[in-house]
């Protein structure tokens, strides 16, 4: 029976979240909140001495853009689902 118990802790223990810095939490809250702004992407054109010229192209969309949601919400949400707090550090975009 008590080995039972401490088998039941061990497992409980492993669920437990890791605590991420707020430094940390804020820049991936924020890369969130970003993504909601618009698409993003990028365009690499290039050329080496083994295969010559060569191009690659990336866009990406997030489903919160597409539903229309604001940053902040996006960033509020994101914190508080790691935390289970509202943010300690407020979000800050850059300016277009």
């Amino acid at each position: 029976m008590i080995r039972r118990g401490v088998v039941l802790l061990i497992a409980l223990a492993g669920c437990t979240d890791i605590p991420v810095s707020p430094q940390l939490l804020a820049t991936q809250c924020a890369e969130q909140a970003r993504a909601a702004l618009g698409p993003t992407g990028s365009v690499t054109l290039g050329a080496n001495s083994n295969s010559g010229p060569f191009s690659r192209a990336e866009i990406g969309i997030s489903s919160d853009f597409i539903r229309g949601l604001a940053p902040e919400t996006v960033y509020d949400r994101c914190w508080f689902n790691r935390t289970g707090e509202l943010p300690t550090i407020p979000l800050v975009l850059p300016r277009p």
